[in-house]
């Protein structure tokens, strides 16, 4: 996609840049809707099956495996406040082919996310009204979200946060019925039983591979580097990031805590719970047929947040590859309405994508994704050292040491480990998707004989500066 740069000078009829109307929590909230908080629920079946009862144990992993390679999203922030994120960092310290790689590879999976929320929508859809044809509730709910992220960012947080406001509620009261049920008696008979995070029978080993299934529940903190440019204050995202991660942790280890003290076994879960969702059985078990309805209802209402923040941030992503390049599709794709001031073609051609919740199954296209964003992790934590190791040079007191080089490396071996327990099916697909990138890459620079640059947009002077002036301290 990306060729050369564009001129980025904007005119009165096509703004090139988008419009800053974000505050730090409606990023936050952005961030946690992309987590999708109920999700804790439907694969605990799962994970306390692969644990041997454990699930909180295994969220904390993952918990400290994605908190360092959030330390280096935010310092990359702060150096390159563009929404392209590991694209532009990596672009901007290693390479731009190199980039451009990394930045197909997470289109992947950032194109396909906005698709799994269409497809779990519609499995919710048919399961209240099988008599319905599936298309109509694809067809519906892309529309309405391409249509919010099309007219108006400031609207689509609000309603982002809206929904995912009313699914932390129906988790809070999830926990006050698991609190009231284990003081009766039920499960460990107490919250302060130990067992929800080791007992006899557990293996570490275990534990890891079951932190391996939830990681990818922490998907979101990271894609809220794509409104950078839309954040009033773009030195507000470093410490959303943060905070996204932490308050997502939080609700993922309490659910889970309380979930695990109740159900220390899933010896008498349904088969369908154990190979799907939990949700709908644990809901039932909880609170009866009010809760079951209610925490669904919660559970609906993550998954359209999760839609809007995943269309979004993907789009933006879009916006960005296409701002740096040239010809039609570029001329396409990095087009900013200009009264909306959003990417409007970007967003358009994300909804003509997720229109695929029509003829795909989940499980197809759930195979597919994983493998951009753990190449995106591993870019983002090489991006620090190749930009503060070694283009500033700053590696020389055991302060800099530790911020620059080790904290980058333990991210980028935590982020090895999840590599290692990929799906094969994910690797594969991944591979083929990178494979046509660098066919795609050959062909955009003849060979590589012709450069590719990126634009930075409204920060591109200040980040000249930057590389031209003093070195700042770390």
């Amino acid at each position: 996609m990306p060729e050369k740069a564009m001129s980025g000078q904007a005119t009165a009829e096509a703004p090139s840049n988008l419009s800053r109307s974000l505050g730090m929590w409606a990023i936050v909230f952005l961030g946690l809707g992309y987590m999708t908080p109920t999700v804790v629920f439907d694969t605990f079946g799962i994970v306390s099956d692969q644990t041997f009862g454990v699930v909180p144990t295994a969220y904390f992993f993952a918990l400290v495996a994605m908190f360092f390679t959030a330390i280096s999203y935010g310092r990359m922030t702060r150096v390159f406040p563009s929404a392209g994120s590991a694209y532009t960092y990596t672009s901007r310290t290693m390479s731009p082919n190199l980039g451009f790689l990394v930045g197909w590879s997470s289109l992947l999976d950032y194109l396909l996310l906005p698709l799994v929320n269409a497809l779990i929508i519609r499995s919710y859809m048919e399961a209240f009204f099988p008599d319905v044809p599936p298309w109509i509730w694809v067809v519906g709910y892309v529309a309405v979200v391409t249509a919010l992220v099309l007219f108006s960012m400031s609207n689509t947080s609000r309603v982002n946060g809206l929904l995912v406001l009313f699914s932390i509620v129906l988790i809070a009261v999830f926990v006050v019925l698991a609190w009231r049920a284990l003081a009766a008696g039920d499960g460990n008979g107490t919250i302060l039983s130990s067992r929800p995070a080791w007992h006899g029978g557990t293996h570490l080993g275990a534990v890891i591979t079951g932190a391996t299934m939830v990681c990818f529940s922490f998907i979101g903190f990271d894609a809220i580097t794509m409104y950078t440019e839309e954040a009033k204050d773009a030195a507000t995202v470093p410490k959303a990031i943060v905070l996204t991660l932490v308050i997502g942790g939080a609700i993922f280890f309490i659910a889970a805590w309380f979930t695990q003290s109740l159900f220390p076994s899933v010896d008498d879960f349904s088969a369908d719970s154990l190979e799907n969702s939990a949700l709908p059985e644990i809901a039932y078990l909880v609170g009866g047929n009010a809760f079951k309805i209610l925490l669904t209802a919660a559970a609906f209402a993550a998954t359209a947040a999760s839609g809007l923040a995943s269309h979004a941030s993907v789009s933006r992503l879009l916006f960005v590859m296409a701002r740096d390049g040239s010809g039609p599709i570029s001329r396409l794709l990095g087009y900013v309405h200009p009264s909306y001031r959003t990417p409007a073609y970007a967003v358009l051609f994300v909804g003509i994508v997720s229109l695929g919740a029509i003829p795909f199954n989940l499980d197809f296209i759930a195979a597919l994704i994983n493998f951009g964003a753990l190449l995106a992790f591993s870019f983002v934590n090489l991006t620090v050292i190749a930009w503060f190791v070694v283009r500033r040079r700053e590696c020389n007191t055991p302060k800099q040491i530790a911020l620059n080089l080790l904290l980058p490396l333990v991210g980028l071996a935590f982020t090895l480990v999840l590599w290692l327990k990929l799906s094969p099916e994910s690797r594969n697909y991944g591979l083929v998707w990178l494979g046509v990138g660098v066919l795609v890459l050959l062909g955009l620079t003849r060979f590589l004989r012709r450069p590719l640059t990126i634009n930075m947009g409204e920060d591109e002077d200040a980040l000249e500066d930057l590389e031209q002036g003093p070195r700042p301290a770390p």
